[in-house]
């Protein structure tokens, strides 16, 4: 059995502090120090010395990078994202649908239970999909395809479900549109069900977290804002301590100051960073397709024909390194938004988040600019 230990990092806690500490490691798991100086083996020695030691980061909410996306329908373009994703040091990964029809949906379906168990060892671990759309209200649309649109429909998840073993991790969800507050109440003992593209108020919002709802699709986005007299779903989820909030730090789609702000209001215990990144991430400037809609990439700007934000270009990686650098969020906090939290919300804590004996040996070490210096993926060196 290969080991490894890191040595002289400062190692990251799930609590959002970090500590210098050693990890240890056997096989593809992280272990106690008991449990290794019992093991036998090879042993090797990796030296953190001036840097962070922190668990791969989760990214539940995106849509593709590198010319893929998660709507192509393929495995390629799966195996696409997900090495990609593991190259900056996103280790495990739900990717996003979008607003499509059922038999589109199906067929992504098919090809994510496929990659799913061909446990593709150079990529990210696929551990499911998130269903953006097309369960929303057709005013909040934002880049989502109002073609395609349709009332909250369980039979029709569960066809989805059954397809693909399972395999959807969070539903978005507009709870003020037809069937959607039954569709919560019915499945989210099942899934992760958030609150997205809607024009819900408070009244409605708090109804949907007391139904079961847990989660606020990249808040701020495609929702009412947050007002003193019409607080609308951000006020509602704040109000309720099991909802999280879902935040794109990419220094387009939220002021720096509101960053801060809600922060403040959520704590960082109940916010998760996403990328919601399109298929341009990691490539260059030019015209690029979402969900069937053309899409210009001008920096790190992504828009419409109409001017609608449509996702962003960059990695979960990056927003972090701009929540720290850009929006004065403590590293801390950014890992633990990064990795911690998005893995409670999709149900996989018990083997990703978090540098804890048991958990898969997911690590990456990064400098004090947050510039990876090493990946492990299961305990295997990738850079």
């Amino acid at each position: 059995m290969a080991l490894k230990k890191i040595i002289n990092g400062l190692v990251f806690h799930e609590d959002g502090s970090f500590a210098p500490e050693t990890v240890y490691i056997c096989g593809e798991k992280i272990v106690s120090e008991e449990n290794y100086r019992n093991a036998s083996g090879e042993k090797a020695v990796i030296d953190a010395a001036g840097n962070y030691v922190i668990p791969g980061l989760t990214d539940i909410h995106f849509h593709g990078c590198m010319g893929s996306d998660c709507c192509d329908g393929s495995v390629d373009a799966l195996r696409t994202i997900a090495r990609y994703e593991l190259s900056q040091g996103v280790t495990s990964i739900t990717p996003a649908t979008m607003t499509m029809p059922e038999d589109v949906l199906s067929q992504i379906c098919r090809a994510a239970k496929d990659f799913r168990d061909m446990a593709d060892k150079d990529a990210a671990d696929f551990c499911g999909l998130y269903m953006e759309g097309p369960f929303i209200n057709a005013a909040k649309k934002g880049a989502q395809n109002g073609k395609y649109i349709a009332s909250a429909d369980t039979v029709m998840f569960n066809h989805l479900q059954e397809i693909s073993d399972n395999i959807f991790r969070t539903v978005a969800i507009a709870p003020e549109t037809e069937g959607a507050m039954d569709f919560i109440r019915e499945n989210h003992n099942r899934v992760n069900i958030s609150i997205a593209h809607t024009a819900a108020d408070y009244d409605t919002a708090k109804e949907a977290i007391s139904c079961g709802a847990s989660q606020l699709t990249h808040t701020y986005n495609a929702m009412p804002p947050f007002s003193h007299r019409a607080p609308g779903p951000i006020g509602a989820a704040a109000d309720d301590s099991n909802c999280m909030a879902e935040l794109i730090c990419d220094g387009i789609h939220i002021h720096p100051a509101v960053v801060r702000t809600t922060f403040k209001i959520f704590g960082d215990d109940r916010i998760i960073l996403i990328s919601d990144s399109m298929r341009a991430a990691g490539l260059a400037d030019g015209q690029y397709d979402l969900g069937g809609q053309n899409v210009t990439v001008k920096g790190n700007l992504a828009v419409l024909e109409d001017g609608t934000i449509a996702g962003s270009v960059t990695n979960l990686m990056n927003c972090v390194r701009t929540a720290v650098h850009d929006m004065g969020i403590p590293i801390a906090s950014a890992i633990k938004c990064a990795a911690v939290n998005p893995a409670k919300a999709v149900g996989i804590y018990e083997h990703y988040g978090s540098l804890t004996p048991g958990k898969y040996a997911n690590i990456v070490i990064l400098d004090n600019n947050l510039t990876i210096k090493m990946i492990f993926h299961r305990a295997s060196l990738v850079k």
